[in-house]
């Protein structure tokens, strides 16, 4: 289980991150690149969520 101190770090990270996507120049640009950070964290965990992507 995390730690408060790694609790609060992650809240601060998505908060940030998500300022970073509201005030983007290019929205979509800065969200895909927001994606393809998660995606590589989650990867480099070992953690597959590919299931979980919205297709159209």
């Amino acid at each position: 289980m995390p730690s408060d101190k790694e609790m609060l770090k992650n809240l601060i990270d998505t908060y940030s991150n998500l300022q970073r996507i509201k005030n983007a120049d290019n929205v979509e640009k800065e969200l895909d690149y927001q994606l393809t950070l998660v995606k590589a964290k989650r990867g480099s965990f070992g953690i597959v969520t590919s299931e979980l992507d919205i297709k159209k």
